[in-house]
Parts: C-alpha cells; structure tokens; sequence
C-alpha cells in the first residue's frame, strides 16, 4: 500500500513554528516513526507552500490514499477542494491543532466535504491516527 502525504504552507517550521500550537517535534524527526511503525505501507511526503504545487501533487498522486494537511488553504483553496473532487484517490484530511477551538476563519474547511474523513487535534498523532485508518480500512 501506497500513502503520500500532502503537507501546505508553513508546515516545513515544525519544531519551530507556535510550539504551543503544534509542538516542539521536527516533521524530520517524526517520519521515520511514523514509517518504522507502519513498515508494510510505502509513505512518502510532499511539502508546499504554494497552492499550486499541492494542487499538481494531488493530480498526479500515484498512490492508494493520500492524507492532506492543506494548513490555512483548509479554509480558503476551493480550488484545492476541486482538485480533491476531481481525483479517485481518497483523501482523508488531517490538522494538528484541533482547528474547531481556534480563530473563527478556521472553524470552515473548505475540502472536508470532499475528503474520507477528517482527524485534528491530536498533534503529529493526527498523521498516524489517519495512516492506521486508511491502512487498516483498504
């Protein structure tokens, strides 16, 4: 089984960005456990501040699920969400910080409705939470 997780903009500062917010961990410090704790699934990453690029990644996503931190896009790409609605692969959208407790903007997700289901507010767990789902559920 193939996972390609999507992360958008500012997800590249993990370990440094609002750690109150979304931890002290590195993204570089988190995958290989996440990858050690789910060996017979192939993940591989793709990291973009631009809403383009995680629009091109999801279109040409060669994988049999895809788990999408859009970051802030969540609330304002519908462009990303058409891109989600366009493509066959499931999606399962994931935030680390529970983004129905913060600022008001962030209570709407825009690419929900097109996604398998969503998972927020349990850290970097949140990725594993979604990796277990989609690799238990084929």
């Amino acid at each position: 089984m193939k996972i390609l997780i999507i992360n958008g903009p500012n997800l590249n500062m993990l370990g440094r960005r609002e750690p109150g917010i979304y931890g002290s961990q590195s993204w570089d410090d988190f995958m290989p456990r996440l990858r050690e704790e789910f060996p017979d699934v192939e993940i591989t990453c793709f990291q973009s501040n631009h809403e383009g690029a995680i629009i091109d990644a999801l279109q040409q996503a060669d994988c049999d699920a895809i788990v999408l931190n859009a970051g802030a896009y969540t609330h304002t790409s519908l462009a990303i969400a058409d891109a989600i609605a366009a493509i066959s692969i499931p999606v399962t959208e994931v935030h680390i910080s529970n983004i129905a407790s913060r600022e008001e903007i962030r209570h709407r997700s825009l690419i929900a409705p097109v996604c398998r289901g969503s998972i927020a507010g349990f850290g970097l767990d949140s990725y594993r939470m979604a990796v277990w789902q989609i690799a238990n559920n084929k």
